[in-house]
């Protein structure tokens, strides 16, 4: 695939909040440490104070991978973990089913070629693209479907408690829908092997994820991690009984959300005074507290600060961190240097800062994952022939369609010329009435404006006209949008990865890994 660049603000598909962080805007550095840069990260490694038991962390990773067959390139980076001069790079996502929307594939080619990158830039230490497994999630709907092409393919089931727990005995339907449309063909045939022996070989969810995202990208080296572990929370116990207690978040990130409102920027996450849930198997309610009890909500479960204590002393994979908290053990377990999350993360890690001061736990630098649109050879060819480069192909259909009308007709479909000489005509009429009576300058503007009206309305007239004209033309352009932006909106918001692999198999995963560039901050064009 050969790829071509373009610059984020060029899209005109992502907030100001994370334009304005991606080009160094001053007004934010207030809300985060590290610039996402070579010369960031330098400072990052060289402040990094990582407390945690390395030993642990490898312990917990060999456990979890002990069920699947591990690539080298795993073991060795799992092994490295216990090395001080090893750090994370890492990204996470919800467990979504078959990976989910595109973009869920090009956060973790980000973290791979960052933690390359890393490496090439300062070989005196190691970097591991890590999956943070976002198995603590107990949002089914949102992981239970996924798109291929035209059609949508949802996993019925009545779920409760953390997503990650949650049994895969009965997605066979969904399951054999999926690898209906993968089809025949070499390339569908071997991610319908690894989709099928990752969902039929495991019982949980976390496990059926670990395993197909291993198949996918194992050979690279990513380690996916699930925090959902008791001694993993265990290192994180006392953060989790000191923010139930004092509601420190809550303080801290509600100040952060009213700077960033007041520079215009919207929020992306609120806080509540307490910020965990509790969870069992089946169960994943909030915490809140009533005249000074920590009750679990919808359940008879209540605690007082002592016997609080005692539960997360004796059990801390009971308490599970919400979107506010779960970055802070995230960076408490993992010797990490940057998260890469797409804009709305980006934008909610920036409300974080204040809080990861007041418990000391090192911010990591902050990246947007790399984003990118897959142009098939047919769309490749229809674009030359209507004369659309890859550049104005994000502009409006509309704007689309106006633009190739003015460029292939011979008429002349703008009247900015008449514009001006009406404009001179009542300039020169407001002057002469004005010489008159000064009152009339007035009926003279209102002329004016009512003239120009007329003319604007014309123009629009004659361009619809000429559309009329070249109907085949402009539906293919809407086809040639539509194709490309489904729904309106960035493809990989909504494509899975199924029609990319069928057609181009693992070449697919190898095409953005030798396109993206984590540190260029440049939106992907790439052109099969």
């Amino acid at each position: 695939m050969q790829a071509k660049y373009i610059s984020y603000q060029e899209t005109n598909a992502f907030s100001a909040v994370v334009l304005d962080y991606i080009s160094g805007n001053d007004q934010l550095k207030a809300f985060y440490r590290y610039s996402p840069s070579f010369e960031g990260f330098a400072q990052a490694i060289a402040n990094r104070n990582f407390k945690a038991d390395r030993d642990l962390l490898v312990e917990t990773l060999q456990r979890q991978y002990a069920s699947i067959k591990t690539p080298a390139a795993v073991i060795k980076n799992i092994g490295l973990l216990n090395d001080k001069k090893t750090f994370t790079i890492t990204t996470g996502h919800q467990l979504n089913i078959f990976t989910g929307p595109l973009y869920f594939i090009y956060k973790i080619v980000t973290a791979i070629n960052l933690a390359a990158d890393l490496k090439a830039e300062f070989p005196e230490y190691n970097f591991v693209p890590v999956y943070w497994m976002a198995t603590e999630d107990h949002d089914f709907e949102e992981i239970n479907h996924v798109k291929v092409e035209d059609k949508m393919l949802t996993w019925n089931k009545q779920a409760a408690g953390a997503t990650g727990r949650l049994g895969t005995a009965d997605i066979e339907d969904t399951l054999i829908a999926y690898k209906g449309y993968l089809g025949i063909s070499e390339n569908g045939l071997c991610l319908s092997d690894r989709v099928d022996h990752a969902y039929t070989g495991h019982e949980k969810l976390s496990d059926a994820t670990r395993d197909l995202v291993n198949a996918l990208f194992g050979k690279y080296g990513l380690v996916c991690i699930d925090a959902d572990d008791h001694r993993l929370k265990q290192e994180f116990a006392e953060i989790i009984y000191k923010d139930i207690t004092e509601q420190q978040s809550f303080k801290l990130i509600s100040e952060s959300n009213a700077a960033l409102e007041a520079l215009g920027h919207k929020p992306q996450v609120n806080p509540r005074e307490i910020n965990f849930f509790y969870m069992t198997d089946k169960l994943r309610e909030r915490i809140v507290e009533e005249d000074g009890r920590y009750n679990v909500m919808n359940t008879d479960i209540s605690f007082d600060q002592h016997t609080l204590k005692t539960e997360i002393t004796n059990f801390p994979e009971r308490f599970s961190p919400n979107v506010v908290m779960r970055p802070v053990y995230q960076e408490v377990i993992l010797p990490n240097l940057a998260y890469i999350g797409g804009g709305a993360e980006l934008t909610y890690w920036l409300q974080l800062k204040n809080n990861f001061d007041h418990y000391q736990i090192d911010f990591p630098v902050l990246l947007l994952r790399n984003s990118a649109l897959v142009i098939d050879k047919p769309s490749e060819t229809r674009m030359e022939i209507l004369g659309i480069s890859h550049k104005n192909l994000f502009s409006k259909t509309e704007t689309l369609k106006n633009e190739w009308v003015k460029a292939h007709v011979n008429l002349q479909l703008s009247l900015d010329d008449e514009e001006r000489a009406i404009r001179a005509v009542f300039d020169q009429i407001k002057l002469n009435a004005y010489k008159i009576d000064k009152s009339l300058s007035q009926s003279a503007d209102a002329a004016k404006t009512k003239a120009l009206k007329l003319i604007a309305s014309l123009e629009k007239k004659m361009l619809r006209a000429e559309k009329r004209k070249h109907k085949t033309s402009l539906a293919q352009i809407e086809n040639l949008k539509e194709k490309l932006f489904p729904t309106g909106v960035l493809q990989e918001r909504v494509l899975n990865i199924a029609p990319m692999f069928v057609l181009y198999g693992d070449d697919f995963i190898e095409s953005l890994i030798s396109s993206f560039k984590p540190l260029d901050h440049q939106f992907t064009v790439l052109f099969a």
